[in-house]
């Protein structure tokens, strides 16, 4: 269990007259990153299914594997944190994920699923230590009536790289050229196999250059080291956290781990089978609306495409849903999310946060419950209308499951971003469910059950005690 840090705290003349447009900017450009490698997930687990030859079940292992990094290394994130400061700590968490995106190089070249896992949870690793660094840093970042707004729009960042990252996945996974695939399709499997798994190598190559050269960036910056809350608010707060010996004796913090546990658990449960829930809805033709879209989006990622010297193969929107329409989907379903923040920020500056809390959770768990009642693709954007609802929950529920920490405020947010595993533990269960359960609609009930929990912490469990 991390030491509690007893951190300086800011002046009155320094919360008004200080600036951190700068860290803001440099802590906005990290959530961005955060959203497109994880996101990228969402398509690479249906790539590795078949690059691999995997069951659905096993397939599930992508998120396992990234996700499971935050359950193992938030701890361990926090003392290092402690240790190295908020500004080195970027630094190595960028390096650890510059290792991790290398090694999807011997993976593609071995086609070994094991190694790809091993590359994952070393990626996951890195944002962990990152995530521990960057959220509390932005919720302190000012004054903390401002916290959840600030939150807020790093989160626009990430789910902007989230939105983004699925429609170049797919157009990198799924797309190239009608002269690649019909080459590809005409070789023996184990032969085209081999040749598909090529095609992760390029993006997390890009990847690792890109974190090595941001990682100098944020080596030789000056970055305001901000360890808790003003001076006003720890005041405030200071008869609540007398006698605490730890984090963990605040009872809305505990609360507020499952919280964060259920909430990643239903979001990234959601996005990653979005595709294999229309795969199991058998739709043969899709609506003109859909349709519309698709094409759309796919004119953009296919101009994009060109401008890297590619001729990606536009995507065939008369054969139904394929792993391709899906893509778009789930790409759309993380952009509600990107809209939701956009939307959100000046709401969460005039309307009271906690009571949009309740709205968003009770509408997803409406969302997810006419889903399961629902067929074709109205079930389908149901879920992706979920993105919208899931958008200000992490921005709200972040700052309240940290409210009165004090000294015990890098631990607390080590337990929360620890809370993460649940977008390792979730997709299985639901992936279980799939397999041994009843389907795809009994797998899609368990969001539904997320969603009631998180209306029980917005409702009474967010109470510092």
């Amino acid at each position: 269990m991390a030491t509690p840090v007893t951190s300086p705290t800011l002046s009155n003349s320094d919360t008004v007259t200080r600036s951190y447009a700068g860290p803001m900017v440099l802590m906005t450009l990290l959530f961005l990153l955060f959203g497109a490698v994880t996101n990228f997930n969402d398509v690479l687990m249906p790539y590795l299914k078949d690059v691999c030859q995997l069951t659905d079940l096993q397939s599930s292992a992508v998120q396992s594997a990234f996700f499971g990094a935050y359950f193992l290394m938030s701890l361990p994130a926090g003392k290092l944190l402690e240790k190295l400061g908020y500004q080195r700590g970027i630094v190595v968490g960028l390096l650890v994920m510059a290792g991790g995106a290398l090694l999807f190089v011997p993976a593609a070249n071995t086609r070994a699923f094991p190694l790809f896992l091993t590359a994952l949870a070393v990626l996951g690793a890195g944002i962990t230590l990152l995530q521990v660094a960057a959220n509390p840093y932005v919720s302190v970042l000012g004054p903390a009536r401002r916290a959840a707004s600030r939150v807020s729009i790093v989160g626009v960042a990430n789910n902007f790289g989230g939105a983004i990252s699925p429609l170049v996945g797919g157009l990198l996974l799924f797309g190239g050229s009608v002269a690649l695939k019909a080459q590809l399709a005409a070789l023996p499997l184990a032969q085209r196999l081999t040749q598909e798994a090529q095609l992760v190598k390029a993006p997390y190559l890009g990847l690792a250059g890109f974190l090595a050269v941001l990682a100098g960036i944020f080596f030789l910056l000056r970055l305001p080291d901000i360890d808790a809350l003003p001076e006003e608010e720890v005041l405030e707060h200071q008869s609540v956290a007398q006698g605490r010996t730890s984090a963990l004796s605040y009872h809305h913090l505990v609360l507020g781990i499952v919280a964060i546990f259920v909430y990643v658990g239903v979001e990234v449960g959601l996005g990653s089978f979005l595709i294999r829930y229309g795969e199991s809805q058998g739709i043969q033709s899709l609506s003109p609306f859909t349709q519309s879209l698709v094409r759309g989006l796919n004119v953009a990622t296919n101009f994009a495409g060109e401008l890297f010297g590619q001729s990606p193969a536009p995507i065939d929107t008369t054969a139904g849903f394929t792993k391709a329409v899906g893509a778009v989907l789930v790409s759309s379903y993380w952009f509600g999310s990107l809209v939701g923040r956009v939307v959100g920020i000046p709401m969460l500056l005039k309307l009271n946060n906690r009571l949009m809390l309740v709205a968003v959770c009770a509408a997803g768990m409406v969302l997810v419950g006419a889903s399961i009642l629902s067929q074709g693709e109205t079930a389908l954007w149901l879920i992706v209308l979920c993105g919208l609802m899931n958008s200000i929950m992490w921005p709200v529920i972040f700052p309240l499951a940290i409210t009165g920490l004090g000294p015990f405020t890098k631990q607390g947010s080590s337990f929360l971003i620890m809370a993460i595993v649940g977008g390792a533990i979730i997709p299985p269960l639901m992936g279980f469910l799939a397999t041994h359960g009843g389907g795809m609609r009994v797998a899609i009930a368990v969001p539904a059950l997320c969603y009631a929990y998180l209306l029980f912490y917005a409702l009474s469990g967010y109470r510092v005690r």
